[in-house]
């Protein structure tokens, strides 16, 4: 486990950022890539919510919605369109399976942006983001979503990646 300097909560290993303050947990010096073996006592316990119902999803011909991500940092906007599922991480060298969306130009890597982060589905009541399983999590208007679930967002919503923030803008 990895002990958060600032706050003392217990991190699993290969975190760089804390779960629960979001302080970095390493230097600039200390990131490179290595492989971590994981025996039982590194996965994490914890009950999953009950699976809720989702909503079918929308062929894109029947949709007039628009989805658009705004980088808080930069202002720059992307939009989202001709799909109704997008996956959102960085590209990394070498990588086998390539996000939809690539946040590398908006330092990604040092923000603890996965390779394949979240994914964010348009359904015919709205739209959901899925944490993939991130190192890092996701949090939505600042509360920490479990992996694997999808939960939906709203017009306005902030969603952290890593500590890369964006702001979710859905016209309709």
């Amino acid at each position: 486990m990895i002990l958060c300097p600032t706050c003392q909560h217990q991190n699993i290993p290969g975190s760089l950022f804390c779960s629960e303050c979001g302080s970095r947990l390493v230097s600039q010096a200390e990131l490179n890539t290595q492989s971590i073996k994981r025996t039982p006592s590194d996965m994490l316990a914890t009950e999953l919510p009950p699976p809720r119902s989702v909503p079918p999803v929308v062929p894109p011909e029947e949709s007039d919605t628009v989805i658009s991500l705004l980088i808080v940092e930069t202002g720059q906007v992307l939009h989202l369109a001709g799909r109704n599922e997008f996956t959102i991480g960085r590209v990394s060298e070498g990588q086998p399976i390539l996000p939809d969306i690539d946040l590398a130009p908006y330092n990604a890597f040092n923000l603890g942006v996965s390779r394949l982060h979240v994914s964010m589905k348009l359904t015919r009541t709205g739209v959901i983001v899925t944490d993939l399983g991130s190192s890092n999590g996701t949090r939505v208007n600042g509360q920490k979503i479990v992996p694997h679930v999808e939960y939906p967002i709203n017009h306005g919503d902030t969603v952290a990646i890593g500590k890369l923030k964006i702001k979710i803008l859905i016209h309709r």
